[in-house]
């Protein structure tokens, strides 16, 4: 078995997006298993057709892709991603939406199969702050969730997306950690 885990690129006039530098924290090998990075670009539809070609060319059994979370206060598993997109910002190319589907006439919303109650509990005893998110948003964290579970049939995989803050709340090795404790649980459910 084999991982995926992304992070995305700054947008919104930041010089840095948390998420990617969480990414890059984390270990080259989780529980034995070789873990392949890849940096989203923050544009609605194109991030989610590069994130299924890197599947479709790793075949990962484990895929998490992390956004930042602005106003958060720990790291959050995502529950659901839904058939919605809603920007109260435009993307790195300048496109914005207000209520219209990323799929139309596609289910109107997934949810991950990973044990995410199990991966929060996990972060918590490693003292680090983490909490379930019931949502990724409607931004572009949600367009690509929404494509990597709709993916899970065609490709095989298990995926998960996490919010990292965008606060000091957790710091970068501190999120990694989390991000890494998110895979260990994954692969054990994937094993299991």
């Amino acid at each position: 078995m084999s991982i995926l885990i992304t992070g995305f690129d700054p947008f919104d006039g930041a010089n840095i997006n948390p998420s990617w530098a969480a990414v890059e924290l984390v270990p080259e090998e989780v529980c034995g298993q070789r873990v392949y990075k890849m940096q989203l670009p923050t544009i609605f539809g194109k991030a989610a057709e590069l994130l299924c070609a890197e599947i479709e060319r790793v075949k990962p059994a484990v895929v998490m892709c992390c956004g930042v979370a602005n106003g958060r206060t720990g790291v959050t598993p995502e529950l659901v991603a839904i058939n919605y997109r809603q920007a109260r910002i435009a993307d790195n190319i300048g496109q914005c939406f207000f209520g219209v589907p990323i799929a139309p006439g596609g289910d109107a919303a997934y949810m991950t199969r990973l044990p995410v109650n199990d991966m929060v509990e996990a972060i918590r005893e490693a003292g680090i702050p983490a909490y379930l998110s019931y949502s990724a948003g409607a931004y572009v964290c949600n367009d690509v969730y929404y494509a990597l579970l709709q993916s899970e049939k065609a490709f095989g995989h298990r995926g998960l997306f996490v919010h990292v803050p965008g606060t000091e709340a957790v710091d970068a090795p501190k999120a990694a950690q989390a991000l890494a404790i998110c895979l260990e649980k994954a692969l054990q459910h994937n094993i299991g």
